[in-house]
């Protein structure tokens, strides 16, 4: 993905699969630091049809902070049929599991219908706590931005807007009528994943980006995941916005978003981090 734009300096990149690169900040390595098992990683979930150069700019700060990063893109078909999403989070979690990354603390930024991506991953965890207990307590913090929450005409007007937005319309319609028709295969997978997203069994602190103005991402709907999450005891920091646009906060609200995203990122305590980004 960002092998197809320039690299910052420092950064080598690593291709496992076909949606999953793996960027090595050598730029952040230094002998007072931990070692490169305890290093932390951050796990990059873009939304759907991102452009290399704007994911890069996320890869930026998170590469000016200490961190590797491990971008794992999602394909339109594994939210069309979700037993292929839930074979994608199955191999996500393989992957964090595997010699490789087993020892490193993680964080997660999802964006948009990213998060979906990682309600896939959440299933595979939730069916056996136990067993991927040391994976769960690996991850120290949960960023999601424009989290595509609500209803399934929701997540199929995200797929519209993003994927195929002069075709929007039909889009939203071909959907619906195919979710109709292929009900027990997609709406009943859906659900599931939604409660296991809402009891999610992965407790570390949360940051979520959002807006009033957002059609995809249900600042309503959001607030009462929060709330929700609240009274499980965990820690939710919010930063919401009356007016700006679909995973482009960045874009829109560059100082606001950085100074909010820094401050959670250091009260994780998963040094070592650099003290700006």
């Amino acid at each position: 993905m960002l092998a197809r734009t320039a690299l910052s300096k420092g950064i080598t990149a690593h291709r496992l699969s076909k949606n999953v690169t793996f960027y090595m900040n050598t730029a952040s390595t230094d002998p007072v630091e931990k070692s490169e098992e305890q290093k932390p990683l951050m796990l990059l979930l873009p939304w759907l049809g991102s452009r290399p150069q704007a994911v890069a700019k996320y890869c930026d700060i998170y590469f000016r902070t200490g961190f590797d990063v491990l971008v794992v893109e999602s394909e339109v078909y594994e939210f069309l049929w979700p037993r292929w999403g839930l074979q994608h989070g199955k191999r996500l979690l393989e992957l964090l599991n595997s010699e490789r990354f087993m020892s490193r603390p993680l964080l997660v930024h999802a964006f948009s219908i990213g998060g979906y991506t990682f309600s896939q991953f959440l299933v595979h965890i939730s069916k056996d706590t136990e067993k991927y207990h040391a994976l769960t307590e690996r991850i120290k913090g949960q960023v999601f931005d424009s989290l595509v929450v609500g209803s399934l005409e929701t997540m199929a007007t995200g797929v519209g807007k993003t994927v195929y937005p002069r075709m929007e319309k039909l889009i939203i319609k071909a959907s619906m009528l195919y979710f109709g028709m292929f009900k027990q295969q997609t709406v009943g997978f859906f659900n599931a994943s939604i409660d296991v997203f809402w009891n999610t069994p992965v407790t570390a602190p949360a940051l979520f980006f959002f807006c009033e103005n957002d059609p995809l991402s249900q600042a309503k709907a959001l607030e009462e995941l929060i709330v929700y999450w609240r009274k499980r005891g965990m820690n939710i920091t919010t930063k919401k916005w009356n007016n700006s646009t679909h995973a482009g906060h960045l874009k829109r609200h560059p100082q606001e978003y950085l100074t909010t995203l820094q401050s959670f990122l250091h009260s994780l305590n998963i040094t070592p981090l650099k003290a700006k980004m």
